[in-house]
């Protein structure tokens, strides 16, 4: 890359990148004000505030959002009639789960076998910091030649929605020409890919309730209805037996016609333990990208140590549902609370309550933006070409934004590839994904604004 001025720029400024995510990681920025002290998040909102200020940025606000978080948002203005691009990152992350499972401390940014480890380091505070270098890039070579909006979400991790509901009450806003989610990432290190599309996701709490409290299971167990039972059978009603989701009415067979998933590589990806089977059927690509999938993400029963010889008399868990493209959210939940209700075993109360939803999102990869990105991707990345994937996951934003704003291109890129291991503890980002994804991004702006 050393022969391009804006590489030679991207790279000289990867020391300074590096001090920069450790000071974003330090903020313990989980937007669930129960676990984490809300000062966290509102720190590291001020800190990409006052980076923003510090590039130039006007109109840099910290935007209170209808669900409790901010949202950060910034315009550098470019030349005149010139095209306007939106980069959108988060800064709000996933709680670090079990802290003692981490190798190194979760908010303490740690260089180790080549990779930079701390919670946020990929997902997503790294794509704060790549949107920041490509514009730092771009300003020693010659400027910035688009106006670039920069917004960073306070609560994407949480799913509450709350710059979705700002964006829709402040509808000029986020316009832009082409919008760059920088959410998402390469299908393996080294390989630049965009996501074409995103699942959606719809997530339930169901209770089942039995008796009006816990009894012994010596003196009433067999004949007394037990809500945990009930609460298991109703949960594997959800899958076949090969573990596909299976909910009443519900689609699940799509194909997927893009890049595919080496089966070996997945499981490698996915740690899968030796001897345990994929579930599902399909190819992968089929099963992670095109159909739905459901996860029971926890249940309220007595734990192991401590619990006592009883029949329990109420059960809950919180269950999520990935929906793909083509297939509408609010009718995908309805499916599925129906379900639930009607697969409840013994007469049992149940009650089943919606916690979020977004609808699943395919972009236009035909456009003029994917052209210059293509473009970019094979300078940052020589000797390869940029790939379409889909991704698993949810962006609910990018339905807002696409339905705001028709006309524009939506591009989704990022630092989340299989070794991130967002989500999960030892979190990590590749540095040199990094590097190369920032030169991508300066580059596709100078195609783009070109084009």
């Amino acid at each position: 890359m050393s022969s391009n001025p804006v590489a030679e720029t991207v790279a000289s400024l990867m020391p300074r990148a590096r001090d920069e995510l450790a000071e974003l990681v330090a903020f313990r920025s989980v937007a669930d004000f129960d676990q984490f002290p809300r000062s966290e998040s509102e720190g590291a909102a001020r800190w990409i505030a006052d980076a923003l200020t510090a590039e130039g940025f006007q109109d840099v606000a910290l935007l209170d959002t209808p669900d409790g978080t901010q949202s950060v948002y910034g315009h550098l203005p470019g030349p005149e009639g010139a095209k306007t691009v939106l980069l959108y990152a988060h800064y709000d992350v996933q709680p670090p789960l079990d802290e003692a499972g981490w190798a190194t401390p979760p908010f303490e940014l740690t260089e180790r076998d080549g990779r930079w480890y701390g919670r946020g380091a990929a997902d997503c505070k790294g794509g704060v910091i790549m949107h920041l270098l490509a514009l730092r890039a771009l300003k020693a070579n010659g400027g910035v030649p688009v106006h670039v909006k920069v917004i960073a979400e306070g609560s994407e991790e949480q799913g509450t929605g709350g710059l979705e509901r700002y964006a829709e009450e402040h509808p000029d806003l986020l316009a832009a020409d082409t919008i760059v989610i920088g959410d998402t990432g390469n299908f393996r290190v080294g390989l630049p890919t965009v996501t074409a599309t995103l699942r959606g996701m719809t997530m339930l709490r169901i209770r089942i309730d039995t008796l009006e409290g816990n009894l012994h299971s010596g003196q009433f167990g067999g004949a007394a209805p037990d809500a945990l039972a009930a609460l298991i059978r109703v949960l594997d009603s959800l899958r076949a037996e090969d573990g596909s989701t299976t909910v009443d009415g519900l689609t699940a067979d799509g194909p997927w016609q893009g890049l595919q998933y080496d089966e070996e590589q997945f499981r490698d990806d996915a740690k899968v333990l030796d001897g345990v089977r994929l579930i599902g059927s399909g190819t992968v690509a089929d099963r992670i990208w095109a159909r739905p999938a459901v996860t029971v993400l926890g249940i309220d029963c007595p734990p192991v140590v401590g619990a006592t010889p009883s029949v329990q008399a109420s059960a809950r868990a919180l269950i999520s549902l990935r929906v793909p493209p083509g297939v509408d959210a609010a009718e995908a939940t309805k499916l599925l609370q129906a379900h639930l209700e009607a697969r409840t075993p013994w007469g049992a109360r149940v009650a089943v309550e919606q916690i979020g939803q977004g609808q699943p999102f395919s972009a236009d990869t035909t456009s003029p933006a994917y052209a210059a990105m293509a473009q970019a991707m094979s300078v940052a990345y020589p000797g390869q070409e940029m790939q379409y994937a889909g991704q698993g996951g949810s962006i609910p934003l990018c339905n807002t934004l696409a339905t705001l704003y028709p006309e524009a291109e939506i591009l989704l890129i990022g630092l989340s590839e299989p070794e991130a291991q967002i989500h999960a503890v030892n979190e990590s980002v590749s540095p040199e994904e990094l590097e190369r994804l920032s030169l991508a991004e300066a580059l596709f702006l100078r195609n783009y604004a070109a084009s």
